[in-house]
């Protein structure tokens, strides 16, 4: 019996390199929610380095649990989880409620610990919106979390500080367009094992052309240290706050959305499309995984978009190559040292590689779309206004500034907004009060059987 490339097991050379590269991937998403959140609550340098290792930590441990699976937990597919960017605004706006801002990361741990738990118990109801996730409207939300990573990649290739005076100089940008063309003419030239690696090695190589532009930063890597182990309740016993909790929860659902569509987006690109019980167990590897953080002093978890791009492009699908990835994490987490290594790329650097790695996912929700069967005019309607709405927070980041905060914690997410309004389009069109020209719209895993949970 034939084993499936996501359940293979490569050689121990190639799994590190690759699942090294993963981790660059994801690596600045991880760290900026903590240094964001840390210097709100005014930090102390080793205090911010210790948050940040024990968000990289946990990050490994949620990412085990989703690739590797125990029970009915994790999907079992190559995903990266990490600290969700989603959490930032709240976690902040609790930041500036506290008056004694040592409470801050308590609050917020507490909060994160009752999310995640809601979250666990409604992953199985959760999950059963599968049906309502059709070629048109999967090939949509793909196609719209691609779109919604490029202007992060963007902002990388200009620099790490808005406000420094050489964000967007020629340097920067000449740095991120070197580090895409290396990319591209070892995707184009090279074969086998390095064409796979081709992002690695451009990160690579971009990080030593950054040198002579004195752009390259070892500072990281001489002040940190060797060892360092995330203290459970480090910053104190978690305290549970309901206006904080709301606030997550509100994030945990959207989060459970976002997920909702990675999984199925990452399904479609390994051809293990992802039914109902592969969403309920991925969807309980990320509650469970944001409920365990707090006791390391970590953030509430999701799957990383980004990665889904990496395995597009490498096609390498194997799930063990992200556990490796995340023993990385874990590592990382235990030696500060190993972590400011990655710390060392420069940001412009990885936004040359991020528009490989973003432009494959929205590539790849294309292909989906081709599927979708945009002969029909419902169809076309559906794509068009899901996508015109999912843009508009890239597009016009201003556009609900007059909505509570609450409301924006949702509308401001491109990805939530675009799959809310592909799913109502889709049963409004194509099944209440069916006939003319409604059609029979299937989801492609209704002809693939089921995968095996446990």
């Amino acid at each position: 019996m034939s084993v499936h490339p996501v359940d293979e097991k490569l050689p121990a050379l190639k799994m590190a390199t690759t699942g090294l590269q993963h981790v660059a991937a994801m690596y600045a998403g991880v760290v900026a929610p903590p240094l964001i959140v840390g210097a709100a609550i005014g930090l102390s340098a080793t205090d911010l380095t210790f948050l940040t290792g024990a968000c990289l930590f946990t990050a490994g441990l949620a990412t085990f649990l989703q690739t590797l699976g125990v029970w009915k937990i994790g999907a079992r597919l190559p995903f990266v989880n990490g600290v969700t960017f989603a959490g930032v605004a709240p976690m902040t706006a609790v930041v500036a409620s506290t008056d004694d801002k040592s409470d801050a990361l308590p609050v917020i741990f507490g909060a994160v610990i009752v999310a995640g738990l809601l979250g666990f118990l409604a992953a199985p109801f959760f999950s059963k919106a599968i049906r309502f996730f059709p070629p048109v409207v999967t090939g949509t939300v793909i196609t719209l979390i691609g779109v919604s990573l490029l202007p992060v990649a963007f902002g990388w290739a200009q620099g790490p500080d808005p406000a420094a005076k050489d964000y967007g100089s020629t340097t920067n940008l000449g740095l991120a367009a070197a580090t895409l063309l290396i990319v591209l003419v070892l995707r184009r030239f090279t074969r086998g094992f390095v064409k796979q690696i081709a992002v690695l090695l451009g990160l690579v190589a971009g990080t030593l052309l950054a040198i002579p532009f004195g752009a390259t930063d070892f500072a990281p890597v001489t002040d940190a240290a060797v060892v360092g182990f995330p203290t459970p309740f480090y910053f104190g016993a978690p305290q549970f706050q309901l206006a904080a909790i709301l606030s997550l929860c509100v994030v945990m659902v959207v989060s459970m959305t976002e997920s909702t569509a990675d999984m199925l987006a990452l399904g479609e690109i390994v051809e293990r499309p992802a039914d109902e019980r592969t969403i309920a167990a991925g969807l309980r590897a990320d509650t469970l995984g944001s409920a365990i953080s707090p006791l390391f002093n970590g953030f509430m978890c999701s799957a990383f978009a980004q990665n889904i791009g990496l395995v597009a492009m490498t096609r390498i699908r194997s799930r063990y190559v992200v556990a490796t990835g995340g023993a990385f994490l874990v590592l990382m987490g235990l030696c500060p040292m190993a972590a400011s290594l990655i710390a060392v790329v420069p940001r412009p650097v990885l936004g040359g590689a991020g528009v490989v790695l973003f432009g494959s996912v929205a590539a790849s929700g294309i292909q989906t779309l081709v599927k979708a069967g945009l002969d029909k005019d419902n169809n076309v309607l559906i794509v068009a206004v899901s996508l015109a709405v999912g843009i508009i927070p890239i597009t016009a980041p201003e556009f609900y500034h007059a909505f509570p905060e609450t409301a924006k914690i949702v509308l401001d997410s491109g990805i939530s907004t675009g799959c809310v309004a592909a799913v109502a389009l889709n049963l409004v069109f194509n099944h209440l009060g069916r006939g003319g020209d409604a059609q029979e719209v299937t989801h492609p895993m209704e002809a693939v059987p089921a995968q095996p949970i446990s």
